[in-house]
């Protein structure tokens, strides 16, 4: 063992001595070391029964007490938890997560991001970790802001969406995301190559499948000319690759361009009315009919107003609407495209587990190739 790794277990024995019990994040501030390098101390320490540890915390080992579980028996505690991506990790691995902390930085925990956190919670929690959240509200700015919050709070690494317009960063954006002291993954998020983090691991639904294959079941229904609608989001540019990749590999024709935008800001009901004017005329005048609508609560308040200005759904104009949240809800279940959230979710929090937890664990070269994991949205058709 090195020196300087010898003299600071000696300094977290005698502070644990003198104090009973400490917080690992508190003692990792005051030792100006990173959590993830005072948790391998910790758990030699709790191996050779020097330490006690339990869910963030260390204290000393009384006289008389046994010492810290082994770790077969720590990992089948962790076994019992639930979930396909726990099972899998390898038992030594779950014990090491014990009482490690995953922060995760979302835009809000409502509607298409709900899924993605409970993904993740449930894999978080099932090896014996613990998921904290801190939500943005596509602020600007605020991503940023809440990662160094749940950094400062103790955790280990985050999983981390950020507030990119396009699901991507622009130029000089999000540089400091490649920066963070900690492991962390990027979630429903792309960085393009030689953008800093480009290195990060991500897991991300592949939103361009998903829409390329709405076009393509549309095309197998005999419709030549299909549109894409909605209001922006970062998911659009991706669906708009796949859409018009999917155009053109099927030799379809194109729908009509959208209109021009004039001067903005626009408010939530000026875009929607200017997606429903869109949709008329390209039905109309453009020989439009079918579309992919995102997202399913757009689709369901548009189809009562296309009819109300004469376009029949689906006689005039089918519908296949993207998310797939409430699709299946409306008074005539629509056909949608559901990119797999909690999926995604677990996915990202099992890979970032696998890095707190591996040998030398952390952002380092030495743990083994970053991962870019694109996960398939699966269609279901709904007459």
């Amino acid at each position: 063992m090195r020196p300087h790794v010898d003299q600071r277990q000696a300094q977290v024995l005698a502070l644990v001595g003198t104090r009973g019990s400490v917080r690992v994040a508190d003692l990792a501030r005051e030792l100006g070391v990173s959590p993830v390098t005072l948790r391998r101390d910790i758990e030699a320490m709790a191996a050779r029964g020097e330490i006690h540890r339990m869910h963030g915390v260390i204290s000393r080992v009384e006289a008389g007490r046994p010492g810290a579980p082994t770790a077969g028996a720590t990992g089948a505690a962790a076994g019992a938890g639930t979930g396909a991506a726990a099972a899998a990790a390898p038992a030594e691995s779950r014990a090491g997560a014990e009482g490690l902390v995953v922060g995760m930085v979302v835009p809000t925990t409502e509607y298409y991001y709900a899924d993605v956190v409970r993904g993740a919670r449930e894999v978080v929690e099932a090896w014996g970790a613990r998921l904290t959240v801190g939500l943005t509200r596509y602020l600007p700015g605020e991503d940023r802001t809440q990662a160094d919050r749940l950094l400062s709070t103790g955790a280990d690494g985050l999983l981390l969406t950020p507030n990119w317009e396009a699901g991507s960063p622009g130029p000089g954006e999000g540089a400091w995301t490649a920066e963070l002291p900690v492991p962390t993954v990027l979630v429903e998020r792309w960085a393009p190559p030689g953008h800093p983090a480009a290195a990060l691991d991500r897991v991300a639904s592949d939103h361009a499948h998903g829409a390329a294959a709405a076009v393509q079941h549309l095309m197998e229904r005999g419709h030549r000319r299909i549109a894409l609608a909605g209001r922006a989001t970062p998911t659009t540019p991706r669906l708009r690759a796949g859409y018009e990749a999917a155009v053109a590999a099927l030799g379809l024709e194109p729908a009509p361009p959208w209109p021009a935008a004039g001067p903005g800001p626009f408010s939530d009901a000026d875009l929607f009315a200017r997606t429903l004017d869109y949709l008329c005329e390209a039905v109309t005048a453009g020989g439009v009919s079918a579309a992919l609508i995102h997202s399913d609560t757009d689709a369901i308040m548009l189809i009562p107003r296309l009819q109300a200005r004469g376009v029949r759904v689906p006689e005039d104009l089918a519908v296949i609407t993207y998310d797939d949240e409430v699709a299946g809800l409306a008074d005539v279940p629509l056909s949608a495209v559901a990119p797999a959230k909690r999926e995604v979710g677990a996915r990202a929090a099992g890979l970032l587990l696998e890095r707190l937890t591996a040998p030398g664990g952390g952002q380092g070269a030495g743990d083994g190739p970053r991962q870019h994991l694109e996960l398939l949205p699966r269609l279901t058709i709904r007459s």
